[in-house]
């Protein structure tokens, strides 16, 4: 089986005490219903540079010993990360230390800044995957309108399924991928 996960929020959380929101808004906008991501300009680029000391970013253990699990099984298992180029050096350092670098059979990363639904839409039709995990609906909803074979996980600690696309699950543990 082809899967593919995203990184953040997936295996790797947050900065303690940095809010999910305003790392959304130093990416995110809605413009007109588009889905629309923006580069972040050079102030913004050194705070999310500052965010991701390898220390500041913890692997969320769960989530990459369940990946390690089922690497070991018949599947071919793909990183597909949106982060912009900026941030390549620490993203590097980030998937190295926790061991991602060697579970992931490939990973993809958006170094050269494509708007991050549209590059993970092209992956994910190159590879033809079976399944790919996510945290960000707005996302998901795009791909999984591109994707119609595809199923799609909304990995959330929302209680309520948002997701309302028929190729969209939500799940709140990763290992619900294979009891849906």
């Amino acid at each position: 089986m082809n899967i593919g996960f995203d990184l953040d929020k997936i295996f790797i959380n947050y900065p303690p005490f940095m809010p999910d929101i305003i790392i959304d808004k130093l990416y995110k906008k809605k413009d007109n219903g588009i889905l629309i991501y923006r580069i972040p300009n050079k102030p913004e680029q050194f705070i999310r540079k500052m965010s991701h000391f390898t220390w500041l970013r913890p692997p969320i253990k769960k989530n990459v010993n369940f990946l390690k699990s089922i690497s070991k099984k018949k599947n071919k298992l793909y990183l597909i990360s949106s982060r912009f180029g900026f941030l390549e050096k620490q993203t590097q350092k980030i998937t190295k230390k926790h061991g991602l670098d060697e579970i992931f059979d490939e990973m993809f990363f958006n170094f050269k800044n494509d708007q991050p639904h549209l590059f993970k839409n092209a992956v994910i039709k190159k590879l033809k995957l079976d399944m790919y995990i996510d945290d960000d609906l707005s996302l998901l909803k795009h791909v999984a309108n591109e994707n119609k074979k595809t199923k799609f996980f909304w990995l959330t600690n929302s209680k309520e399924n948002k997701s309302k696309t028929k190729n969209i699950i939500t799940i709140s543990d990763l290992s619900q991928i294979f009891s849906e």
